[in-house]
């Protein structure tokens, strides 16, 4: 693939990262809460990996032109989202210092975020309405080669946007209490709202 076109892609697929979504909010909410943000983009990017491995083995063609198999998906994630921000607004915020430990382990904040982004239907759609637009049928490169070096691409702007808020939120708000818990109430309100509009339009289509 050539250097234009992988520029390209990667200035289109930053803006969509760089757009607050349930990503932002859970590593927000995790940079406040964790000791770490590490586990909690891993998780987030493992489900991406996943996405990655679909995509590769042609599967997620026969998911994406299933009206079935997607109402299904976009009704469990919004069930996800929903339960996530529920509970986030329901437990108070607790910035731990470098000594301390959470009260989830890291498998678990991992499988939280795995299930973020692996259970999100607009992950499945990014990956075959944007990418179609960067892969060339006739080129050098087969088309899971293209397709697995667009999905590096996007995952390491995943990685590098995800762990970056995650890091700001704790390092900016570690000082202020009241505003650490208006920010961590706003991710779960926006990881319900998320949730809420992907059920409506999920059910009115």
């Amino acid at each position: 693939m050539d250097t234009i076109t992988l520029t390209a892609f990667l200035g289109v697929d930053l803006l969509l990262v760089l757009t607050p979504g349930a990503d932002w909010a859970f590593a927000i909410s995790a940079g406040l809460r964790e000791r770490s943000v590490v586990p909690a983009v891993a998780g987030l990017i493992a489900g991406y990996v996943g996405y990655t491995l679909l995509a590769i083995a042609g599967l997620v063609v026969i998911v994406a032109s299933s009206p079935a198999v997607l109402t299904v998906l976009t009704l469990v994630g919004a069930g996800y989202l929903t339960w996530l921000g529920w509970n986030v607004l329901r437990q108070p915020v607790t910035l731990v210092t470098s000594g301390e430990t959470s009260g989830t382990s890291r498998t678990q904040t991992m499988l939280k975020g795995a299930g973020i982004s692996g259970l999100n239907p607009k992950a499945l759609l990014l990956y075959f309405s944007l990418f179609p637009q960067f892969i060339n049928m006739s080129g050098e490169w087969p088309v899971a080669a293209q397709t697995g070096l667009l999905s590096a691409l996007h995952i390491a702007a995943c990685a590098v946007v995800y762990a970056t808020v995650g890091v700001l939120a704790r390092t900016v708000l570690k000082t202020r209490p009241s505003a650490a818990r208006t920010v961590t109430r706003a991710s779960g309100i926006l990881m319900m709202l998320i949730g809420a509009f992907l059920f409506a339009e999920r059910l009115a289509a």
